[in-house]
């Protein structure tokens, strides 16, 4: 299955899961997994989140997004990946003056 985000809706969503500013998403779902395409415009952020029953790779394709999982701060950049066990706890964070793209994969552990 070829899945084009070219062709895929984007939707805005402001504050997501409590963070602060805009998120941008192109998501695909069949119930099993999340597929996302992302924009984390300059100075938004996803509120703190707990993975239960799934976990999460994001993958940074534009600029740099600081992670904080079980509270260790780092950051991605272009081409580096974040990871997000089933169990665990994250946000991210825009803390530069460009928008951040990155691509994102949730599935289904339970």
């Amino acid at each position: 299955m070829t899945i084009d985000f070219q062709k895929t809706e984007e939707n805005l969503i402001d504050g997501f899961k409590g963070g602060k500013g805009p998120f941008f998403s192109k998501l695909i779902d069949d119930g099993k997994v999340k597929i996302m395409y992302n924009r984390l415009p300059a100075g938004s952020t996803i509120g703190l989140h707990k993975h239960e029953g799934n976990c999460e790779v994001m993958y940074v394709t534009k600029g740099e997004i600081t992670f904080i999982c079980d509270g260790k701060e780092e950051t991605a950049k272009t081409g580096e990946a974040h990871y997000c066990p089933d169990g665990h706890n994250h946000c991210a964070e825009n803390r530069t003056d460009v928008d951040a793209e990155f691509f994102a994969i949730v599935p289904q552990t339970k």
